[in-house]
């Protein structure tokens, strides 16, 4: 595995992404270690159109068509939509309700943090040689985040020291039976620690006092190692869970969005889940351009792995900054764009049942789409045919790898997310066409149902 710490339509998100209302980054006049936790954002009400009732709740579909067609979300925003987009809040709860729930994920996060360092008391803090003065520094701006968290702590009433006991109890209760493997944590949380330091210190959010939050990022990880031995710690993880801390600037915040997030796409950090998304990869770069296809998987370059960080870390190196953030934005809100569909696809089914029989049916299904290929990989294809030339030029492996690390930080997100949605729509198009084609030679074929194919053919998934 490589070293990871090194005519389309008119109406969707390279189109927003151009707004001038959008800024092009988001960044904090000054620096400070993340809070454990953001006791007032429960409350706090999103200003985007039609998306929150008068009562704070979410309608989930909206919000997600919101971000998709403007390219993302104001930064001012991104921290309470991202707790709604990625699950930590429930899009069906009210502000009062999450005020409550805010209090729970609190003390439960603490007891499982509390549970794994009472297990494992000598990986409680990082062991540093010294050498590195920022991690030293980093450490000392940490301990006094937890000394003022404390603080704070011992100046709560006694009505809401009543309250978090009982829920501190009912924790304890949940957690009881959980077990640790002590070889397997103590191997996760040294890998960790040496993933931690590699994390993009470049960052304006861990600059000054913000290199604190290197160690708030730690404990977040091994943390989730612990609860989740089957998915435990894989390289990268630092990252992804970076992009999580720098927008929610909350301990506990991070811990249950980038745990949700995980839920999804954990498989993505197994073998087998990353070989399957390369595979897809192929297969579709084979549809859109063979010749450049049939290059790359010659005998001397058998896989496309050099799209690996691409794909695992959903392109946050090859961007600018922000526009990663955005870019994560958008291709995370497209798991639910079928909320809205569903119903007029259950119609078109019962519709077609009550028309054809079964036999007819299994007939005229498509074959010719290949509904895995999500918006992130013609994101993937649309850089590759973008640069089709110097990937023909490309030889063996170690040309690929040198090449693709070189557009680090040099791609534009509007250009690339016009061209991606170019190749979605001319392959979708293609694909209903091909569809209609089969339907006419078997004598079904009507309006609807082209019109039904092409529309369902252009939702994500």
């Amino acid at each position: 595995m490589e070293d990871l710490n090194d005519g389309s339509p008119g109406h969707t998100a390279a189109e927003e992404t151009r707004s001038p209302n959008i800024p092009r980054s988001d960044v904090r006049s000054e620096r400070r270690v993340a809070a454990v936790s953001s006791t007032a954002l429960p409350a706090a009400r999103l200003t985007l159109p039609g998306v929150m009732d008068a009562e704070g709740r979410v309608d989930e579909s909206r919000l997600r068509m919101y971000i998709f067609k403007n390219g993302g979300v104001c930064p001012s925003e991104r921290g309470l939509v991202w707790r709604f987009l990625f699950g930590m809040y429930p899009c069906s709860s009210t502000a009062l309700e999450r005020s409550l729930l805010q209090e729970q994920m609190v003390v439960r996060y603490q007891v499982m943090k509390r549970k794994w360092q009472q297990f494992l008391p000598k990986a409680v803090r990082m062991h540093l040689n010294g050498t590195d003065a920022e991690l030293v520094a980093a450490v000392r701006h940490f301990d006094q985040r937890q000394a003022q968290a404390q603080q704070q702590t011992q100046d709560q009433s006694e009505e809401v020291r009543d309250r978090l006991a009982f829920l501190e109890l009912q924790a304890q209760i949940l957690f009881e039976r959980v077990t640790f493997d002590q070889e397997e944590l103590r191997e996760a949380t040294r890998i960790i620690d040496k993933d931690v330091p590699r994390t993009n210190r470049d960052l304006s959010y861990y600059q000054e006092e913000g290199l604190g939050n290197l160690l708030v990022l730690r404990d977040i990880l091994i943390t989730y190692a612990a609860f989740h031995p089957e998915v435990n710690y894989a390289q990268g993880m630092n990252d992804l869970c970076s992009r999580f801390l720098e927008v929610l600037d909350s301990e506990v915040d991070t811990f249950w969005s980038f745990s949700c997030y995980m839920e999804k796409f954990s498989k993505d950090f197994r073998a087998d889940g990353l070989h399957r998304k390369i595979e897809l990869e192929a297969a579709l770069l084979k549809e859109l351009d063979p010749s450049l296809y049939a290059h790359l998987v010659s005998d001397s370059m058998e896989s496309f792995t050099f799209c690996h960080r691409w794909l695992l870390l959903g392109f946050q190196r090859e961007f600018e900054h922000s526009d990663a953030l955005r870019l994560f934005e958008i291709l995370s809100c497209d798991h639910l764009e079928l909320i809205s569909q569903q119903v007029d696809q259950a119609r078109y089914q019962e519709r077609l049942a009550r028309n054809c029989s079964t036999e007819d049916h299994s007939d005229s299904q498509l074959q010719a789409i290949n509904t895995d290929f999500t918006f992130e990989l013609f994101i993937c294809a649309a850089i590759l045919l973008e640069n089709r030339e110097s990937l023909l030029r490309c030889r063996d492996d170690v040309q690929l790898i040198q090449f693709t690390s070189s557009l680090q930080g040099t791609l534009d997100l509007n250009s690339t997310l016009k061209k991606a949605e170019h190749h979605l729509y001319n392959y979708c198009k293609r694909c209903a066409w091909d569809y209609m084609n089969e339907c006419c030679r078997a004598d079904i074929s009507t309006e609807e149902d082209f019109l039904y194919q092409l529309r369902s053919l252009l939702v994500l998934r």
